[in-house]
């Protein structure tokens, strides 16, 4: 029986991906291991490696193909010794067949990295929403997936008002999706009406507010949707709550000179480590979250989960977004390490090659926008995280000492949190300690 080759679900925020490249061509042969193809997320170049003995029968997405949904067919394999012309014909075909022959070649364990959902294919047209009744099964019960079915609690729609595009008149996820935009009635906690939310302005008003001809229009790709809709979704359902201190940072600019001038030299004869302040940063979150513990969280409905370690993100700009991968354990790691490892993560995300696992989870976030020379920011969560550090830059102020005013090196730095994990007093003791840290920076190399 031929095998189908299904667009995988790669992250948990992946509903479509770019079919990059083939590897293989119709006829070829295939072994377990051999990468067939390289997929592209929204967040990086992932290769796809077979997991069966065949032939590539038939390729039915194209290389370079934008937007593919998960769970789409992209190719059917003939198993060995089954007649590869046959198993081509088949594409396409309603006829069960074993499901993808192939596997993402860096895809984490389950326990690490949970596999989403798969969002369903998108209907020719969208769902339309009634007034009437969702189909029922003749005893009042409404016919939708269990998929549907939360996603319209969770956005309070009332699913009874869904009119569902899937087999049988079934309520599925597509159509809650359409129902949050499209005016049907959002139910209040009591079970009254709320009201519909305000909604954005179309493209086409948008549009018509400036002369034709006087700008470009360039589409959003794949990576740009992800993050405007993670963003709108973190600020919609995360209480933002934001602390900001002054850092001097004399001593720790001291400790990186003396630390930088006596590094090794490589066989190349450039230094075998150039630490920045960043480092510094990314050293002091770390072990604030350690002194901190009850900081050191991430918020679900159920409980709260109280990390162990400190694997602290790091956004990285890269063409067209940006990513945040994170460094693990990092409390226990030298500033020698995390520098070195942090260079590598971020020239391998300007260049989408991060795994999932480098760059999914992690318990707080650093956003350094001082080497543009901003003063002072805040930065929005990157959930799960609860917190995320917003750097500024570091730069000669006067202060005030001993009722003399002197100048000294100071860094801004504005915590953002989520306050339903980590409230007010909790976030300035955090800072308090990192503040420690960084003006104290020898407790971080002993």
């Amino acid at each position: 029986m031929p095998i189908n080759i299904l667009m995988p679900a790669l992250s948990p925020t992946m509903e479509k991906g770019n079919l990059a490249k083939w590897l293989k061509k119709e006829g070829d042969k295939v072994k377990p291991g051999d990468v067939i193809a390289e997929i592209e997320t929204d967040k990086a170049t992932m290769e796809y490696e077979a997991v069966d003995e065949g032939t590539l029968a038939k390729i039915v997405v194209p290389e370079g193909a934008a937007d593919v949904p998960v769970n789409q067919l992209i190719a059917v394999m003939a198993a060995e010794g089954e007649d590869v012309k046959a198993a081509a014909s088949s594409a396409g075909k309603s006829a069960p067949a074993p499901v993808s022959a192939a596997k993402p070649a860096s895809t984490p364990p389950p326990a690490t990295v949970p596999a989403p959902a798969a969002p369903s294919p998108r209907a020719a047209a969208p769902s339309k929403i009634d007034a009437a009744p969702a189909r029922t099964n003749g005893h009042g019960r409404i016919f939708a997936s269990p998929l549907a079915r939360r996603l319209a609690r969770d956005a309070g729609v009332d699913i009874a008002r869904v009119t569902g595009s899937g087999p049988h008149g079934r309520v599925i996820a597509r159509d809650i999706e359409a129902a949050k935009t499209g005016g049907v009635a959002l139910r209040a906690p009591g079970g009254a009406p709320a009201p519909l939310p305000v909604q954005a302005p179309s493209d086409n008003k948008i549009r018509a507010l400036f002369e034709p001809g006087s700008y470009d229009f360039v589409p959003h790709d794949n990576m740009r949707r992800i993050i405007a809709r993670r963003l709108v979704e973190a600020k919609q359902t995360i209480p933002h709550f934001y602390l900001t201190i002054n850092c001097t940072i004399d001593k720790l600019l001291a400790a990186r000179e003396d630390i930088n001038a006596v590094a090794r030299k490589g066989e190349d004869g450039k230094p075998a480590w150039k630490i920045s302040l960043n480092d510094f940063v990314i050293k002091a979150m770390a072990l604030a979250l350690m002194r901190v513990p009850e900081a050191n969280v991430t918020w679900t409905e159920g409980g709260m989960l109280k990390h162990k370690h400190a694997d602290v993100g790091v956004a990285v700009a890269i063409p067209g977004g940006l990513m945040t991968p994170v460094v693990r354990h990092a409390e226990t790691k030298t500033l020698i390490e995390i520098s070195n490892e942090i260079k590598d993560l971020a020239a391998r995300a300007r260049n989408r090659r991060l795994k999932p696992e480098e760059y999914q989870g992690g318990s707080t976030a650093i956003s350094n926008l001082g080497m543009y020379g901003v003063r002072e920011f805040a930065a929005v969560i990157n959930p799960p995280h609860a917190t995320i550090l917003a750097v500024g830059a570091g730069e000669q102020r006067p202060v005030v000492r001993n009722g003399k005013i002197e100048i000294a090196t100071r860094m801004t730095v504005t915590l953002s949190t989520d306050h339903r994990a980590v409230d007010g007093a909790l976030g300035a003791e955090l800072l308090d300690a990192f503040r420690t840290f960084i003006e104290n920076p020898v407790g971080m190399v002993v």
